[in-house]
């Protein structure tokens, strides 16, 4: 037996906290763990020892991308297994974590960024999103709700939040496809600004200002928020954005937001969290978001009391996106007739790795998602109890 093979049964013994079945590149089969296989892992080929080694999750997520290695079952559960696992190596930081700490995320940088993740075709992502083309974690009243009313739930959960009053006027920092700003104008006759990078977004928000009819609310402009100028507004939202501004430019965001936002005005911020300082996994930052960066809740709230804003409400959603995810995971599947005639097998594989393995963060606790609401200065003017935002 050769030691790369010794090093490959030692090693996937150590990886699972569930009993499964791996068949190697040689066609041999070997069951780890006690009790019946949960799932099997197949080797169409080696990957390179040093590669395991240095980067785990780049390691396997190539390898899954690129057909060598095969899952017969379910991916969430599979990386779930290994999150598991305490000693797991994929616990381990890589080097990325250091060296992703000092990218610089210019605003040039910032919208190449976000046009690798977005620009890759609305028809795409109106696959497997819902109607709303909402592309954030949803908010499921009930386990029965579809992903359109957890998706509207969740627009009405923020804008419930805000206490936002009619004629007041708002802005969405990282719009997406429009869905609350047009709610926003709609439901409580507001004045609404989405900014965006994506010009892809960006032309589906104007055909839906114009179908609807919005024209005097709604407006929407490529723009990053680092450049918007002369204008305050009562209420600052920004929903799945801010993990994409880098750690070195969060002092920004709120420093911006601080401008951005009038005297007691309200402000909401949606974000994935974690609960120390980390940086996405390697794989993740090269094939998904380049230049994102997961900040910690105490992150955050520091930089909201050095910006003297004032916390009112914090909130997690996480098993909200475990549900989401697994939504789009199955939608993902069920197109996949369509999704093969407009992207290759590469592509697919890395896109399936990517539903499944955020839903296996926020299921184990890798990762949280949380709402902060926060004010600018003083604000005695919301409601004493959070009953308000449930109405």
């Amino acid at each position: 037996m050769s030691l790369d093979k010794v090093f490959y049964q030692n090693f996937m013994k150590n990886l699972f906290a569930d009993p499964c079945q791996v068949k190697y590149w040689d066609g041999d089969v070997e069951n780890y763990g006690e009790g019946v296989a949960q799932f099997r892992i197949g080797f169409n080929e080696p990957i390179a020892k040093m590669d395991i080694i240095s980067d785990l999750s780049l390691a396997f997520g190539e390898g899954y991308m690129q057909k060598k290695i095969d899952i017969d079952g379910s991916v969430q559960k599979v990386i779930e297994s290994i999150y598991k696992k305490q000693d797991s190596p994929l616990h381990q930081k890589s080097a990325y974590v250091k060296w992703a700490k000092i990218l610089s995320n210019s605003i040039r940088k910032s919208k190449e960024n976000i046009q690798f993740h977005y620009d890759i075709g609305n028809d795409f992502y109106r696959l497997w999103l819902d109607e709303t083309m909402t592309y954030s974690c949803a908010y499921f009243k009930s386990p029965e709700d579809s992903l359109k009313q957890a998706q509207i739930n969740k627009v009405d959960h923020i804008l419930g939040k805000l206490n936002i009053k009619p004629g007041q006027t708002l802005l969405d920092i990282g719009c997406g496809w429009g869905e609350l700003i047009l709610t926003a104008a709609k439901t409580y006759h507001v004045k609404a600004l989405g900014i965006t990078l994506s010009s892809e977004q960006h032309a589906h928000v104007l055909e839906r200002i114009q179908n609807e009819n919005l024209q005097d609310l709604v407006e929407v402009q490529i723009l990053d928020y680092r450049e918007l100028r002369g204008r305050t507004f009562d209420r600052v939202v920004s929903v799945g954005m801010i993990e994409h501004v880098g750690k070195e430019n969060l002092e920004e965001y709120f420093s911006a937001v601080k401008n951005l936002l009038n005297e007691g005005g309200v402000s909401l911020l949606h974000s994935i969290t974690g609960y120390d300082e980390s940086a996405i996994n390697t794989w993740f930052n090269k094939y998904i978001f380049p230049g994102g960066y997961i900040p910690a809740v105490q992150e955050l709230v520091s930089l909201m009391a050095s910006n003297s804003f004032y916390l009112i409400d914090l909130e997690s959603l996480r098993e909200h996106y475990t549900q989401t995810l697994e939504h789009w995971s199955q939608n993902f599947e069920n197109a996949l007739p369509l999704i093969q005639k407009m992207k290759d097998e590469t592509f697919i594989r890395m896109w399936r790795l990517y539903l499944n393995s955020c839903a296996a963060s926020f299921h184990c606790g890798n990762i949280d998602v949380h709402q902060f609401l926060f004010t600018n200065g003083v604000n005695n003017t919301l409601p004493l109890t959070r009953s308000y935002m449930y109405k």
